[in-house]
């Protein structure tokens, strides 16, 4: 089966079915962008019958296929009319030139600077018929008075306020070529029927407007059998507007078909959110994928439950494809519990130190959190399923499992965690993929790391408390306090000392303090600024190394200078909570480079390379 058909059609066949409402935009297209440069040079183009490139429209009609449908923007229609064509590729074209051809009513549009401007257009008709010009030269646009000014306004050199001005200054108005004859009288009737401005009338019209009439363009019609992914994947290659559309706004505009808005709902849902800063950053595509996943698992479970043998099974799935099949049905029966989910994962990350979307190892890794909380439910609320939980979460974060294409994985994340936690089944495979190595730590620098988030979130744990204030690190220090992370031995002090850079910049040389705290250990080595700190603190010299040792660390390095004894030492300290987190041993004779691959010590080739 063909799934188009390639034709020529007349343009102002094309505009006057627009103005007729019988081709229209599916409603997930985006406004209308072109600027005043663009249209000018698509008026010369057509004015030249140089070619425009193609349009491609797809046929309505099928019921499997519904879009809500909108008109070109500045078509007036008096009735709701249903299109025979939707735009897919060419709303910027159609909708220049139709707005400059065929309203007769001034065009808005940007201008170099991208601020909102209004326009009329004219050709030059003298620079249109001399050679020596460009014809992209001859077109002109003016502001709504239809004049241009010099000296801040003052004084006016050219005015086309009044259509005698058109016809003394030879200046065409782009808005009359689809009734020239109109202003074909009034030229001559003004030029008193002069028969040399007649024989320069007919030259223009059949040099410049007859081009316009007689101008064909390449269509291609997709048919109305094509299936919706087909459609939209066509859209996103051909579309010339220069931003790909996402699977949101195309979703809306099929739901918007059964007078759904999901823009609304999701506003609505943001509002929800509001208050769980880990939640900033969650998209309206990440609930579309929540949904699509938590709606595929409830249909296996549906299936399972009518002794449906397992591979006759519908698959759990969340890709592309399938969040554009979700219905509008299962986007409602769904949407909340997700919404909910997402919302008990901002209260259980809140429990495990992580504040705000900054600190978040994962934003991808929260939508299989928020379906399998959505599926767990109440269930969630027992303590050993919660540390079930927690495992899995560490194990994708330490085991940087989320960082590309997610979605094979989540859709074994839902059943497997949910099977392990509800029914003490099998250890789901992201617990089984994920491994850490020691060498890790060495690279972990910067917040572009989820480790290095994982970690910061870590080292808050066990009550660990401020150098200075001598409090807890809780949500309320986080934010008063303004809590951050920030080196233990400073960057001063270490290049002072030769350490490697790599070394004192890693997240093994950091620990969170307060921007209070940190001002006071200043460029100094340990040893002269941990007294003044206890000074400060107030407390005695045991409290304050217990303070010390909250941050995983042991004092007896620090007050000795002794950074490699302290850098050992942590790392130790912090692989062993990492390790906790993930209830996983962690090899000590691994390495890993920092783009991820792993070594081991004992292969041939690692030992041969470091000979060499």
């Amino acid at each position: 089966m063909e799934i188009f058909d390639s034709t020529k059609r007349s343009l102002f066949e094309i505009l006057r079915d627009a103005h007729k409402g019988k081709i229209q935009l599916p409603d997930f297209q985006r406004g209308w962008i072109w600027d005043d440069e663009r249209i000018k040079g698509i008026l010369a183009s057509v004015a030249k019958s140089f070619p425009i490139g193609a349009v491609m429209f797809l046929e309505t009609g099928n019921e499997n296929l519904r879009f809500k449908a909108k008109p070109v923007e500045g078509v007036k229609l008096d009735n709701s009319v249903d299109p025979d064509l939707l735009i897919l590729d060419g709303q910027q074209r159609i909708t220049s030139l139709y707005q400059t051809i065929i309203t007769n009513e001034i065009v808005t549009t940007r201008n170099e600077k991208n601020y909102e401007v209004k326009r009329w257009y004219y050709i030059d008709m003298v620079k249109a018929m001399d050679e020596n010009y460009d014809l992209e030269e001859a077109i002109i646009s003016l502001d709504a008075r239809k004049q241009i000014t010099e000296d801040f306004g003052r004084r006016i050199t050219l005015d086309l306020s009044k259509h005698e001005f058109e016809y003394k200054n030879l200046m065409y108005p782009v808005c009359m070529i689809n009734d020239y004859s109109t202003w074909r009288r009034g030229f001559n009737e003004y030029w008193q029927h002069s028969g040399e401005k007649s024989m320069f009338w007919d030259e223009f019209e059949k040099r410049i407007i007859s081009n316009f009439h007689k101008y064909m363009l390449p269509v291609i019609i997709m048919k109305k059998e094509n299936p919706k992914e087909a459609v939209c994947q066509v859209f996103e290659k051909v579309n010339t507007g220069g931003v790909p559309l996402d699977i949101f706004e195309l979703l809306t505009a099929t739901f918007a078909a059964d007078d759904f808005e999901l823009k609304k709902d999701w506003e609505k849902a943001k509002k929800e959110f509001k208050g769980h800063k880990q939640l900033a950053k969650v998209s309206n595509t990440d609930i579309i994928q929540a949904v699509t996943l938590l709606t595929t698992y409830n249909n296996k479970l549906k299936y399972a439950m009518q002794n449906v043998p397992p591979e006759e099974l519908p698959a759990v799935r969340c890709k592309r494809k399938d969040m554009l099949d979700l219905s509008l049905e299962n986007y409602q029966k769904h949407r909340d519990p997700i919404v909910q989910g997402f919302i008990k994962t901002a209260k259980i990350l809140f429990e495990n130190h992580i504040y705000t979307a900054r600190d978040l190892p994962y934003t991808t890794q929260l939508i299989p959190l928020s379906a399998i909380l959505a599926a767990l439910g109440d269930k969630i609320d027992n303590i050993g399923n919660k540390r079930k939980l927690m495992q899995w979460y560490w194990c994708g974060v330490f085991g940087e499992l989320y960082g590309s294409a997610n979605e094979t994985r989540f859709a074994l994340d839902l059943p497997q965690v949910v099977d392990w936690i509800e029914n003490n089944g099998p250890e789901p495979k992201t617990i089984y993929d994920a491994n850490f190595s020691p060498s890790r730590l060495h690279t972990l620098r910067t917040r572009n790391s989820a480790a290095y988030k994982g970690i910061y979130a870590l080292l808050m744990d066990d009550e660990t408390k401020d150098w200075l204030s001598a409090t807890g690190i809780d949500v309320s220090t986080y934010f008063t306090e303004s809590i951050d992370i920030h080196h233990i031995f400073p960057v001063a002090w270490c290049e002072k000392n030769s350490i490697k850079k790599d070394d004192y910049n890693c997240i093994i040389n950091k620990t969170p303090l307060s921007s209070r705290t940190n001002r006071f250990v200043s460029g100094e080595a340990p040893s002269k600024y941990l007294g003044r700190l206890q000074k400060h603190a107030g407390v005695n010299e045991n409290e304050f190394k217990n303070i010390l040792r909250s941050h995983v660390l042991t004092p007896g390095f620090i007050y000795a200078d002794d950074f490699e004894g302290f850098f050992n030492d942590r790392k130790e300290k912090i692989l062993q909570r990492i390790e906790k987190a993930m209830n996983k041993p962690i090899p000590r004779d691994v390495m890993q480079a920092e783009d991820g691959t792993y070594i081991d010590e004992d292969d041939e080739g690692f030992m041969a390379m470091q000979l060499n």
